[in-house]
């Protein structure tokens, strides 16, 4: 299904790890080198641990599962939020909510209020009241839309979380772990890969590294939909025969 081909992880950086002296040792398996102060990922096991979790996303996509993508930084805010918006799935890239999965109920609460909002707004009840109210829920609303944009239409928790930086996204990683919510995430040589239960050895630095990896990421998952909609169309029809 994937034909990747390491002169592509090689142009993008996705070799490239951190300085020598903020290695995790757990990272160790997946290092092929040290080249001047930086460890060099090996990129044939960067590429194996891809496929698997093109796999297993491909497979959960394909029986309607939500998946989640996660990314923070600076390098790949834009990123994320293209190859979520691309594939209709839910994502964060302004700052992770505390208790966005620990507490989905409450969570819910706030994107429903949020919600009703936006649609009181667009039937111009605003218009009816004061404009210091209206300034009151504007406040409101803009600072809902800041922390719970992205993820109001995430009606359930996630069925699988994808993580740009395990590091840096430490609140998502330990509130997907307490609920036993699978993670792909990209690791670096500064990472803890144990932790997470797709690790995929690379670059989470270089936004050409991010996107070459969510580039087949959001691809794995993209084709599990159209399997999911072809099946679905395929027994419509042989029920109304």
């Amino acid at each position: 299904m994937y034909k990747l081909k390491v002169s592509n992880f090689l142009k993008d950086g996705v070799h490239f790890g951190h300085s020598i002296s903020k290695l995790n040792p757990k990272m160790k398996p997946y290092i092929l080198m040290k080249n001047k102060g930086i460890h060099i990922i090996d990129l044939y096991k960067t590429i194996n641990k891809l496929c698997l979790s093109c796999n297993y996303l491909n497979k959960i996509a394909s029986s309607g599962k939500v998946v989640l993508f996660v990314g923070t930084k600076r390098q790949a805010k834009n990123i994320i939020a293209y190859y979520a918006q691309k594939i209709n799935m839910p994502y964060i890239n302004e700052r992770w909510m505390g208790g966005l999965l620990t507490n989905f109920s409450t969570i819910q609460k706030s994107i429903s209020k949020m919600n009703v909002i936006e649609k009181n707004k667009s039937l111009g009840l605003y218009n009816l009241i004061s404009k210091k109210e209206r300034l009151l829920i504007s406040r409101v609303h803009r600072k809902l839309k800041k922390n719970l944009g992205t993820v109001s239409q995430l009606q359930v928790l996630p069925d699988c979380i994808i993580i740009v930086d395990i590091n840096k996204e430490k609140p998502a990683v330990n509130e997907a772990l307490k609920l036993g919510i699978p993670i792909v995430g990209i690791a670096d040589t500064n990472s803890n890969p144990d932790k997470i239960n797709f690790p995929i050895p690379g670059n989470d630095d270089n936004s050409k590294s991010i996107n070459l990896i969510l580039y087949y990421i959001s691809n794995a998952i993209e084709i599990g939909i159209r399997r999911m909609k072809t099946i679905d169309f395929y027994l419509k029809n042989q029920n109304n025969d």
